[in-house]
């Protein structure tokens, strides 16, 4: 197992190298320059969008832009918010809060060009079905001769799509905050039977397709996200003294690195701390990576450019409002420098000292949530690939393979589950990148056209 570890800790740095910096931080500045911001003074329209008032049940499509939305944050909203926080600040302190502030900025220009372009070139599977997705705007709008790419990318969505790392520390919560306490703890038999309890629940959605998941999910995650900010709100309260303090930190520490403990990066720690909030914020919103334009995709709408200006809501919603409110409530009860706590522990541990008895119960009832409509939709997103690598007949095949990695991710360590997924995310992002910058002119065209006629009585 220790070599196993090994071998995806150095994957996940290799592939994480200055490269993939450049592609998802550059890639993101150059689209948000290119289409000059534009998208983000219409952020009232994407609102009105999401709300259903423009929409059309004759377009192509599935779901409505809110079950798009939905679907596509409850694979974002779960353990990044809450456990990918805790990580980044466990190694990197206060300071990669704000690297992760600037990754969903340009996340969220990110999300608008690969969401409009997963509507403006959606392609057919072999049931002759509309599909939307990295894999399908590659070969529908660069052409078949880059289908290699797309192949790449469906290939690395296989493993990436895969919930080892939201199952590892959802076992983890019920451990630390139910089992242990209750004495009922019992090593790997423990982890077994929330491993197939776990099984059990995701088999009843997934094997039911995408309806099902994504009702479920627009039920689930907006419920969710109002009981943790209720939690979190409460838990500044009662250290409202210190709130100031430590969000002026966030901004200091982000350019002196005080508190980072990590690898260097480009020679210095402020290049190891930029890149863990980079990968830390890349792993919450997924901007750049590609799943969630397989969601975004199958929104029932003939205008691309609204589903993208859904789409950047995401990141906004997943890591400028929810990260941060994570980020805070470690920071604030001071838990990240007095306990050895890392990953969802600490995130517990932070509730427990701020809401006594309740707290930690509260936050394991929002993380088995998050968690569990988290694998609602990565297997919907691991299916897509499997379509369009095998034939759309073969795709329920893929549920089964999802399925055992439950009880893998169940059962295993934290560090090689995160550096497992950190690997394949980065593999994902270079095809969807890589089409994303080339088909850019187009979107801005569409865009351009699209927010032309909005302007017209």
């Amino acid at each position: 197992m220790e070599t196993i570890n090994t071998f995806f800790s150095e994957l996940s740095s290799y592939a994480w190298g200055l490269p993939l910096l450049i592609l998802l931080i550059g890639g993101g500045l150059y689209l948000l320059i290119s289409i000059r911001f534009l998208p983000f003074r219409y952020l009232g329209h994407a609102i009105a969008v999401l709300r259903g008032r423009y929409d059309n049940e004759s377009d192509s499509g599935e779901i409505s832009h809110f079950q798009a939305l939905t679907t596509a944050l409850s694979a974002t909203v779960g353990m990044g918010n809450i456990s990918g926080v805790a990580v980044a600040i466990f190694i990197g302190g206060p300071g990669a809060v704000f690297w992760m502030w600037v990754s969903a900025v340009i996340g969220m220009s990110t999300k608008f060009f690969t969401a409009t372009l997963a509507i403006l070139f959606r392609g057919k599977d072999s049931e002759g079905k509309i599909q939307g997705g990295p894999m399908y705007f590659i070969t529908e709008g660069l052409g078949k001769k880059w289908k290699p790419l797309a192949v790449f990318f469906a290939l690395s969505g296989l493993i990436g799509a895969l919930p080892v790392f939201n199952v590892n520390q959802l076992t983890q919560a019920i451990n630390d905050i139910l089992l242990k306490p209750a004495g009922l703890y019992n090593g790997l038999w423990s982890n077994l039977i929330i491993g197939f309890s776990l099984v059990g629940i995701t088999a009843v959605v997934i094997l039911g397709g995408l309806s099902r998941i994504s009702k479920t999910a627009s039920k689930l995650v907006p419920a969710m996200v109002v009981l943790y900010f209720l939690m979190v709100v409460i838990v500044l309260g009662v250290h409202i003294d210190v709130v100031p303090y430590y969000f002026k930190l966030i901004f200091t520490d982000a350019f002196s690195a005080s508190f980072y403990e990590g690898d260097s990066f480009l020679g210095g720690v402020l290049g190891g701390l930029i890149l863990l909030g980079i990968k830390r914020g890349a792993f919450s919103n997924e901007a750049g990576i590609g799943t969630a334009p397989m969601a975004h995709g199958a929104a029932k709408t003939n205008e691309p450019v609204r589903e993208g200006l859904v789409a950047m809501l995401g990141p906004a919603i997943d890591t400028l409002i929810i990260c941060t409110l994570t980020a805070l409530t470690i920071l604030v009860t001071g838990v990240w420098q007095s306990s050895d706590a890392n990953g969802v522990s600490l995130t517990a541990t932070a509730f427990s000292e701020a809401i006594p008895t309740f707290g930690k119960y509260g936050l394991l009832l929002c993380i088995a949530v998050f968690s569990i409509s988290s694998l609602f939709s990565y297997s919907y997103y691991g299916t897509k690939c499997m379509s369009f690598l095998f034939g759309a007949k073969h795709q329920g095949w893929y549920n089964y393979f999802y399925i055992i990695s439950i009880l893998i991710g169940a059962t295993t360590t934290l560090s090689l589950m995160i550096n497992l997924i950190d690997s394949f995310f980065a593999f994902m992002a270079v095809p969807t990148m890589v089409a994303t910058l080339l088909l850019s002119p187009k979107v801005n065209r569409e865009a351009r056209s699209y927010f032309a006629r909005l302007k017209k009585p």
